[in-house]
């Protein structure tokens, strides 16, 4: 019981992070920053302490995965963070939790394996979903459909981080993995913002307010929780569960923020979310 409460909190943690995003009144790239960066200000100290000498010992070719891991989720920050200044909320996140599909066609073309039926299933209602997604995000105009995209290619980064974690994982721990990624993340994401010449300073005490609960709440509570939760629970109820994420998003957008998508975009999201949970259960049978 504990176990699903931990689970449930991890879903409700992350489910903000969208509604954090919007109230934040600061550059995409700034808000991705200061989330990866100060998540890791938390993270490295710990890993210091407990896990220093596995992170000493890690090889040439292992810090050389861990460089492209963390650029990939700095990919998936930014594009994803910048897709919610122009789509809804119910529809960027969706399509950003859509990488189990973009990871198992990874699989098949990098790997050469081979699909099960009800994971090709998934992909083609998880299709037909997206679809209908951008077929009514079209009444809202082109820019919405433009953070369509961007969502697309966070999730494409974030399937890509997911698959480079694969190897990264066989030489470090969980607290020293993330620590790792998420700190090269962070320092990709900077450099970015002082190549776009973006001020880090200068902004509201609701924006800090912002920066830091996104750091708190969904990146390290959010998935700390997910963790937890699967040393307890099986891997395929944990995945399907996370489902319930671009629910709540949607859910708060609407009472926090007044956000109400059009009803196909709503019934589009459902359908991926169906498409996702069937190709997630083909990964784990």
């Amino acid at each position: 019981m504990n176990a699903y409460l931990v689970l449930l909190g991890g879903i409700i943690a992350t489910a903000f992070a969208a509604v954090f995003i919007r109230l934040a009144d600061a550059p995409a790239l700034v808000i991705a920053a200061f989330r990866l960066g100060l998540a890791s200000l938390v993270l490295l100290p710990v890993a210091a302490a407990r896990d220093g000498a596995q992170m000493r010992r890690l090889s040439r070719s292992a810090l050389g995965w861990a460089l492209l891991s963390g650029l990939m989720l700095a990919v998936h920050f930014g594009t994803w963070i910048t897709s919610l200044q122009y789509t809804s909320v119910a529809s960027s996140v969706v399509i950003v939790t859509s990488s189990p599909v973009w990871v198992a066609l990874a699989s098949v073309a990098l790997l050469r394996e081979r699909l099960k039926r009800i994971t090709v299933a998934g992909i083609a209602l998880a299709v037909a979903g997206g679809a209908l997604i951008g077929g009514g995000d079209l009444t809202l105009g082109g820019n919405a459909l433009y953070g369509d995209l961007l969502a697309l290619v966070g999730a494409w980064s974030v399937a890509g981080y997911f698959l480079l974690g694969r190897r990264l994982r066989h030489e470090l721990t969980l607290v020293p993995y993330i620590a790792t990624v998420y700190s090269v993340a962070a320092l990709a994401l900077l450099a970015a913002v002082l190549a776009g010449n973006l001020p880090l300073t200068g902004y509201s005490a609701q924006t800090y307010l912002m920066f830091v609960l996104l750091a708190a709440v969904p990146q390290l509570l959010g998935h700390s929780a997910y963790n937890f939760a699967l040393r307890h629970l099986s891997a395929t109820l944990v995945s399907v569960a996370t489902l319930g994420e671009p629910i709540g998003s949607t859910l708060l957008a609407a009472l926090i923020l007044g956000e109400q998508p059009p009803a196909v975009v709503l019934i589009g999201g459902l359908v991926v979310l169906g498409g996702i949970a069937l190709v997630t259960a083909g990964e784990r049978t």
